[in-house]
Formats: structure tokens, sequence, C-alpha cells
């Protein structure tokens, strides 16, 4: 009987809970279809550039998988702008077969593809071919391009948790209502919470990036001082957002539902998933998260040597979420004080 007792106790609180029996039952099923079709995306073609070949390369070119442009001149320059994963240049004797590589799984899909169609023609033979990387190497890893996007990944999740969990805590314990009391500003609480706690962020950030750079070797073409801004910009947002969203949860537990609702769907739009073949309604979906924006920006820095004029974009975004995201915050005190 007192089994049955604590159940019914258990049933009847989570029932006038309807914040929880809501996360407890959409989240999931937001979460699943988003995956859904993601994972039904479709790969994009595999870009090719050809210069320089003659009639029966490029027919037989055509007649593979290749999503081919023939050009009469191109550039490294015009790679990178276009976004094109590989530009087959014949000249006289030799291929000079240049990849992009900013996804290795696509640079080795376009050697073998590329293998296969000239191994047929019968023209391996008679060229030479010279394979050069404008991003990477050919000992590139996936987890190469991976790795700049779970540093920032990891520094948004736990500033995200953190930062909203501490304010919880201070709101439930009475700390925040005292300090309404007085005459504070609720500017002032919001700017004092913020850089109070991003004070630990920014010091939790400098310790993530060292360590990843120095400790697992994690690979760094660009300026460090730009990795350590981006992700001090993140850390920012993440604690922005979560202090915002401390303001709708009245326990722990509340806010950690948050996780699959804010945190898990921006892991799907984070460059850990290719977007290229996403439909136009997800890839403008991610466009509205910030880890896109800083996944962009590092991926950028760490991985193909971007400057600061290269991410300035995505370091705007990224500070316009943030100051978002506090001017929220502001108004959402209203929820305790009256001014």
């Amino acid at each position: 009987m007192r089994t049955i007792a604590l159940i019914h106790r258990i049933i009847q609180q989570l029932l006038k809970d309807k914040r929880t029996l809501a996360l407890l039952f959409i989240a999931p099923l937001l979460v699943l279809t988003l995956m859904y079709f993601i994972f039904n995306s479709e790969n994009s073609d595999l870009k090719l550039v050809v210069t320089g070949a003659n009639d029966m390369v490029i027919e037989r070119l055509e007649d593979s998988d290749f999503n081919l442009t023939v050009k009469e001149e191109y550039s490294i320059e015009s790679l990178e702008n276009d976004q094109v994963d590989g530009w087959l240049n014949f000249d006289q004797m030799t291929m000079k077969l240049t990849l992009l590589n900013d996804d290795p799984s696509r640079a080795n899909a376009i050697k073998m593809l590329l293998a296969q169609t000239l191994n047929s023609n019968n023209n391996k033979g008679s060229h030479s071919l010279e394979t050069i990387y404008v991003y990477g190497d050919e000992d590139t890893k996936l987890f190469d391009i991976f790795s700049p996007m779970l540093i920032g990944y990891f520094v948004f999740f736990f500033v995200f948790l953190i930062a909203g969990i501490a304010l919880l805590i201070e709101r439930t314990s009475g700390t925040l209502e005292r300090l309404l009391a007085t005459p504070i500003k609720k500017y002032e609480i919001v700017i004092g919470y913020v850089l109070g706690y991003g004070l630990f962020a920014l010091i939790q950030t400098i310790i993530v990036v060292l360590f990843s750079v120095h400790v697992l070797d994690i690979v760094l073409v660009g300026s460090i001082w730009l990795v350590f801004l981006i992700n001090i910009l993140v850390a920012f947002v993440a604690l922005s957002l979560g202090t915002m969203l401390s303001s709708f949860a009245n326990s722990e537990f509340q806010m950690i539902q948050f996780i699959p609702l804010v945190i898990v769907p921006q892991i799907f739009f984070s460059g850990v998933f290719p977007m290229d073949g996403m439909a136009v309604w997800l890839q403008q979906l991610g466009k509205v998260m910030p880890l896109y924006y800083a996944s962009e920006a590092l991926n950028g820095v760490m991985y193909k040597g971007y400057t600061l004029s290269e991410i300035s974009l995505d370091l705007f975004v990224l500070f316009i979420f943030a100051i978002v995201f506090i001017t929220l915050n502001i108004v959402f005190l209203k929820k305790y004080r009256s001014f």
C-alpha cells in the first residue's frame, strides 16, 4: 500500500507539472523528427571543374557521377569561392587534381571516382596525375574537421548548463528576490550576472582551447587568438541563453529538460553532418542557431587558416545573439519585479 501511495503521489505531482509533461512527451518527438529529415537527406553530387581536357575525356567524365563543369580557365581562388570539390587540369602530359578537401570523405570520393573513370578511359597511362590540397593534406582525417566544432560545442554546452542552473539556484534560494528588493536596476542585475559568471566561462574557455591545441594536438592552422575570441563569444551567447531560459524553469530538473530542445538540435547544424544535401528549409533552420556560426568560424580558423576579416560575419552574428539574449533577460526579469 505504501508503494501504491508513493506511485500515486508521483503521478499527481507530474500531472500538476504541465511544463515537465510537455517536455517529457514533445521534446523526443521534435528531436526524432529533426533526425528523420537530416538522416534522410541525400548527399550532394561531387562537383568537379575540368580545364584543358579533350572531348573524349570530357564525354567520359560527363557519363560518370560527377557534377561536371568545363571551363577554359580556372583558379584555386575560384575553387574556394565556388566551394567546388575538385579541379582537374590537363596540361600536355600531366593532370593536376586540386582538391578543396574541406571534407576528406568527399575528397577521397573524388579520387576514387576519377581513378575509375580514367582507368576505363585508358587515359591514366598517358598522363601522370599530381594531386594537391587547398586545405589539409592527404593524411587529413574526418576528426580534423569535426574537432574545431566540438570545442565550440562543449564550451557552449557546459556554460549554458552551469549558468542556467546557477541562476536558477539564486532564484529558488531567494537570493535573487532579495536582490530585486534593493534599488538596483534590471540591466545592472543582468550585466552583473553575465560578467560574474562570464569570468569563469572565460577561464573555462581558455583551459579548453589550450588543452585541445597543446595536449590533444587538434589541428590549428590559423591564429589561436581568434580561436579564443570565437569561443569567448560562444561562451557569452551560451551564458546569456542559459540565464534567460532559467527564467522558465522551476527546478534543476526542468532546466536539464531544455537540453534536448536547445542543445541537441544545434549539433545537427554544427557541421558534423553535411548541410549541402539537406532540404532548403533545414539549411535555413540551421542558420538561426548560434552553433552554426560558431562552427563556421572555428572550422575556418583552425582548419582553413581564415583571418579575422574572413570570419567577421560569423563573429558579428554571435555578438547579435548575445545582445538579443541579454536584452530578453532584462525583459524577463519583469516576472519577478516591476520597476
